[in-house]
């Protein structure tokens, strides 16, 4: 497949939609501002503890909530419309966080409201990526995936960056009010723009019979067993759910950020350089991969890639400087745009009306195992150098990366010909 070939749906293709404006444009603002509110209580916890522990868990707290929201509330945006969901999770996000933003707030009732916002938030996310599919159809979805996906790191990359300087000049207060009115502003897009589209399980229930009701779908579809069978049961699901959980390892340094930077002579602005660098490089990377190479392709570098990114953070160990870690950060993250393809492949795969639970349990999993992995990097720069245990994680995750390359890599091929027969249904559009 040439370059032509694969340009035939560009990004003003996709873009030409409003509806897919509408959700691009909501989850930059939410996005935006959800990085924002980290940097500002990372920094608050560390400057008022000095310790690298607190300032992971309190970063961990905007992380962990997703694995348990993914796995307990997902499946509300199969069962309800998505777009009614979306919007009362931002209401009560926005609300939440307004109360963060009171001045006085004791940092532990902070950390506690910081993880039902993020609760909150798993939802809303299965919600957005169950409606793509409906939104973009056939060969528009995977460009429209390789945009949100971008999006998604360009968002982090100004949060952290603008984050880190607000959190620095006005304080923590001023940029809790900030991402208040990100939530705000997306519940209000996705009121005007996105459309009201019927519960997905109410349109299966009708398909299959008057004698198993609703309820009964109900009982049988809703829940985490439901959802770990179906996505471990389906070997694209399965494969391409775990490339996806690697994360956690290339996305280790947001665990010792903090401490990270003061190694190296830095205050809260490089916290936020820091943070930036690897969410810049898989921009970069995001718009390579989705413009430039072929869909059949992409999913035979996922192995390679995949290796790299973790692999690349093995030289860590050589406590490079400022400088010298802001680049391994950058090709970290160039390498983990493989998530593009992981991603793609996930989500074409799901049935329409199991989308969320799927979505859900992938994400809710991702965030977990981040969680984790920060939380012990944490608690390791108590007494290890932070640049040490950046090392250590990205020497596990290639090992893990290795793991799943050699499986994958008999597989890809096959993987390509049967997503390129699937096609987002226009049913429910």
């Amino acid at each position: 497949m040439t370059t032509e070939q694969v340009a035939r749906v560009t990004f003003r293709d996709v873009f030409a939609i409003a509806e897919f404006r509408a959700l691009w444009l909501a989850q930059l603002l939410s996005m935006a501002g959800d990085q924002l509110a980290r940097v500002a209580l990372t920094v608050l916890v560390y400057d008022r503890t000095r310790s690298a522990l607190l300032a992971a868990i309190t970063f961990v707290a905007s992380v962990v909530p997703t694995f348990v929201g993914g796995v307990t509330l997902a499946w509300l945006a199969d069962r309800y419309p998505r777009r009614g969901v979306m919007i009362v999770c931002d209401l009560v996000r926005c609300a939440l966080v307004l109360v963060m933003a009171i001045r006085g707030m004791p940092v532990a009732v902070m950390v506690v409201l910081l993880f039902v916002v993020t609760l909150v938030g798993a939802p809303f996310t299965a919600a957005r990526a169950a409606v793509y599919p409906d939104v973009l159809v056939g060969d528009k979805y995977v460009v429209g995936t390789a945009v949100t996906l971008t999006t998604n790191q360009f968002a982090q990359v100004i949060g952290f960056a603008v984050g880190g300087a607000i959190a620095g000049l006005l304080g923590t207060s001023q940029a809790l009010v900030v991402d208040a009115v990100t939530f705000a502003g997306s519940a209000l897009i996705v009121r005007a723009w996105v459309l009201n589209r019927p519960a997905p399980e109410s349109l299966v229930s009708a398909n299959i019979g008057r004698n198993t009701g609703r309820r009964g779908f109900a009982a049988r579809q809703n829940g985490l067993g439901s959802a770990v069978r179906l996505v471990f049961g389906n070997p694209v699901l399965r494969t391409s759910m775990l490339f996806g959980w690697l994360a956690a390892f290339y996305n280790s340094p947001e665990g010792v950020v903090t401490p990270l930077a003061h190694s190296l002579g830095g205050g809260a602005t490089s916290v936020g350089v820091i943070l930036a660098a690897q969410a810049l490089g898989e921009t970069f990377g995001a718009l390579v991969l989705s413009r430039f190479v072929a869909p059949a392709r992409r999913f035979r570098l996922m192995g390679p890639l995949a290796i790299a990114s973790c692999s690349v953070l093995l030289l860590f160990a050589f406590r490079p400087g400022l400088i010298a870690s802001l680049v391994l950060l950058c090709i970290s993250g160039f390498c983990g745009a493989y998530q593009i393809a992981a991603n793609a492949a996930f989500v074409s795969a799901t049935p329409h009306d199991r989308r969320s639970q799927a979505f859900g349990l992938a994400q809710g999993g991702m965030s977990f195992g981040q969680g984790m992995v920060m939380i012990i990097a944490g608690a390791a720069a108590e007494a290890m150098h932070p640049s040490t245990i950046i090392a250590v994680c990205g020497g596990i995750g290639s090992l893990a990366a290795v793991a799943l390359a050699g499986s994958w890599s008999h597989r890809a091929q096959a993987v390509s010909n049967e997503l390129v027969s699937i096609k987002p249904s226009r049913r429910y559009a």
